[in-house]
């Protein structure tokens, strides 16, 4: 199944309908499994479903604002957008854990017995398969659009599938030992391990909001392309480079021969951004020419 889509070239804002189509059939699934057992672990199941449901149409339409082109009020892009998307993800997640330890707390308080386990755990299951597949989907097309709203998104549902992995743990426990409490222990369990990826996705989006730099791996990839100039006497200072979401934006002052030609410099730099876009694509690069016979050319140095 998941090959079958692969094959078939996508956007990164349709993908986001295979999680919204998933989070409505568990949901589905989770509430029902909530009615027949009255496992508050498993109504935390079905609220997080909720979350999931809201946190894919969320993205979708922010993901769809972030591939529009840009535009005259929006020269760089709507890139950013993705981090709006992957902040709100965050919060909910972290929202939904709360929502989880609040019933957990009153259901240790006035415990009650579950009841049709193993119809419970077989619709749960059933579920959890259905969010890893999509989980999965959503993981394979954000690395290769670089998307974090599909990358936030595809960690939320395994996020998902492993508090649903855990409830259903404490579930098979309470049906061997008879012990209440074993239900809203591991829900609340569950909850504090899913806070820290809301967390980090939240985290996550920040930097992103802060202008970060690209990471040493790629700019070890940007500094190999314009190395390979240095045997011609060209060097290069003011490197300066930012990621918005999937779009890399890099600017450099570019040192060459005072002797070129406008034309010539204007091919050598154009080359140049050919050379860097080939290791690092989705890049705009901006190449600002200066004379390296001239004192003047050295006055900015803060990046290397």
């Amino acid at each position: 199944m998941i090959d079958k889509i692969k094959n078939k070239e996508q956007t990164p804002a349709k993908i986001l309908w295979f999680s919204i189509g998933a989070s409505i059939l568990t949901l589905l699934l989770k509430s029902g499994a909530y009615y027949v057992t009255d496992s508050v672990g498993l109504l935390s199941d079905a609220l997080e479903s909720i979350v999931n449901l809201l946190a894919g149409i969320i993205a979708f339409v922010l993901l769809s604002i972030a591939y529009r082109p840009p535009d005259k009020g929006h020269p760089f892009g709507h890139y950013k957008a993705e981090y709006f998307s992957s902040f709100l993800e965050g919060v909910l997640i972290i929202l939904a854990a709360a929502g989880i330890v609040i019933t957990a707390v009153d259901r240790l308080l006035h415990p009650r017995s579950i009841v049709d386990v193993n119809l419970g755990l077989g619709i749960s299951l059933f579920a959890t398969m259905i969010n890893l597949v999509t989980a999965r989907i959503l993981l394979f097309y954000g690395k290769k659009h670089q998307s974090i709203t599909l990358e936030a998104d595809s960690h939320h549902l395994m996020t998902d599938v492993w508090s649903t992995v855990g409830i259903l743990l404490g579930i098979i426990l309470f049906k061997f030992t008879g012990m209440l409490w074993i239900d809203p222990i591991a829900a609340i369990a569950i909850a504090i391990s899913i806070v820290f990826t809301g967390a980090k996705l939240v985290f996550r989006s920040v930097e992103g909001f802060m202008d970060s730099a690209l990471s040493d791996s790629e700019m070890n990839l940007v500094k190999s392309a314009l190395d390979a100039y240095a045997g011609a006497g060209i060097t290069y200072h003011a490197l300066y480079t930012r990621k918005s979401s999937s779009k890399n934006f890099i600017t450099l002052h570019l040192l060459v021969s005072g002797d070129l030609t406008i034309t010539q410099g204007h091919e050598l730099s154009k080359q140049i951004e050919r050379d860097i876009i080939a290791v690092l694509p989705k890049s705009d690069v901006f190449i600002h020419l200066e004379p390296s016979n001239d004192p003047d050319s050295f006055d900015d140095f803060l990046v290397k």
